[in-house]
């Protein structure tokens, strides 16, 4: 069951390996590759710390325990939504948007990352970086 959801969540895991070769560093955590230490993003207008690509988290700076939390919802979403996701996550905040909230805060998929990463929080506050 896990290689299907890794399968399924392969096209979006592709974009980000991609893209994750323009960070500083890669490893693996939790069986998801994070990528850290990237200007290039901010320089094109990119306001967020972190974007998650099926099994690939892309973070700007240093990936901390409470953000990999929410990165970790954002996994299982595409767990579950495949390549889906990379449509459904969009069309999310353009709901949002026109029922007037904010497109990223009232997004239904940033809504149910914060909620679970929250509750689930105080399992994910011991240091889960790698040795340097």
């Amino acid at each position: 069951m896990r290689l299907l959801r890794y399968l399924w969540a392969s096209p979006a895991t592709l974009l980000g390996l991609c893209l994750s070769l323009g960070f500083d560093r890669r490893f693996v955590l939790r069986g998801v590759i994070v990528a850290e230490g990237a200007r290039w993003p901010r320089r094109l207008g990119w306001r967020y710390r972190a974007i998650t690509l099926g099994h690939c988290v892309l973070c700007v700076d240093e990936i901390d325990p409470e953000l990999m939390a929410h990165e970790m919802v954002h996994v299982r979403q595409f767990e579950r939504w495949g390549p889906l996701m990379l449509i459904a996550y969009p069309l999310a905040s353009a709901g949002a948007a026109v029922s007037g909230g904010h497109h990223y805060d009232d997004n239904h998929f940033e809504a149910q990352a914060r909620a679970l990463s929250e509750r689930s929080g105080s399992d994910s506050r011991e240091s889960e970086r790698p040795p340097a």
